[in-house]
């Protein structure tokens, strides 16, 4: 069963907010998301740059304008 419940961080331990429905000792698994700590301004300005090192992109440019010169259609059939 996977449930989402908001639970609170104190002492080193994790206490929920909102009742669970869990037998005293059971395990679980948890994964944390915590909320952003400013509010995101311009996505695509906040990525730029990641690709960076990653391809080289005068080859992918090349690359690129010459798979334009490549002919896939048929012939047209008069």
């Amino acid at each position: 069963m996977v449930r989402t419940i908001k639970a609170k961080f104190a002492n080193g331990v994790f206490k929920p907010l909102e009742p669970t429905a869990l037998a005293e000792g059971a395990e679980v698994m948890i994964t944390i998301s915590t909320p952003s700590d400013r509010p995101t301004e311009d996505p695509l300005r906040e990525t730029s740059g990641s690709w960076r090192g990653l391809i080289d992109a005068e080859s992918l440019k090349r690359d690129i304008y010459a798979d334009r010169l490549i002919a896939t259609r048929p012939p047209v059939a008069l």
